[in-house]
């Protein structure tokens, strides 16, 4: 597979980010740079610009002399990305609700309706889908500087969210869980909004961190 030039590093970061979030990378394995820079058909250099972004992304560590490595998910990455969560999204989706255009709500419906389908198929990209439908709840906050931290966070949780649908009945929960987040949301019922979304984080992270403790 080639590259267009249009812009190459936007390009590489978000190809190298995709495959990391899927699980399609292992975080126990240096990332063969050749190899990758080979398929993608590129050079090293634009490569390695590409996942040094991805290490102040979070998404990946280096080490001097042996390269990048996928960052383990751990208990205490889980505590400090949802506890972050808790403080931003609960009243930034209550702000968008009430700001929310036509257009937005319709985006945020359809979004919905994809990651049902998704998550019912058991198909790829659940977890992007789940990022997707938070996001078109966030952005009518129009609080740009908030909805960009919550956009970095929204993707270090994505593999947390991959983790946390593995265990059977876990998707039919996710999805009423977002059902009535949304309702609440499109009823433009701020304080709905904002209860729905804490206990949505809060569930989910009780969650992992029963399954992320060193004991299981």
């Amino acid at each position: 597979m080639s590259l267009l030039v249009r812009n190459l590093s936007e390009q590489l970061v978000e190809l190298v980010r995709e495959r990391i979030l899927t699980g399609q990378v292992a975080a126990d394995l240096p990332i063969r740079q050749d190899a990758l820079a080979a398929e993608l058909g590129v050079s090293k250099i634009p490569l390695r610009e590409a996942l040094a972004r991805l290490e102040q992304e979070g998404l990946l560590r280096s080490q001097a002399n042996r390269g990048f490595f996928v960052r383990s998910l751990s208990t205490e990455e889980a505590e400090e990305v949802y506890a972050l969560r808790l403080k931003l999204e609960p009243a930034t989706a209550a702000r968008a609700a009430q700001s929310a255009t036509d257009e937005e709500r319709k985006l945020a419906s359809d979004t919905l309706e994809t990651l049902d389908r998704v998550t019912n198929e058991h198909g790829e990209g659940v977890g992007a889908f789940n990022r997707a439908f938070h996001l078109a709840l966030l952005r009518p906050s129009r609080q740009a500087v908030t909805t960009n931290i919550l956009e970095r966070l929204h993707i270090l949780s994505e593999r947390y969210v991959r983790k946390h649908l593995e265990p059977l009945g876990r998707d039919e929960r996710a999805n009423e869980e977002h059902l009535q987040l949304f309702q609440a949301w499109l009823a433009r019922d701020t304080d709905s909004v904002e209860e729905l979304m804490r206990l949505h984080i809060v569930q989910t992270l009780e969650d992992l961190r029963r399954q992320l403790s060193p004991s299981r």
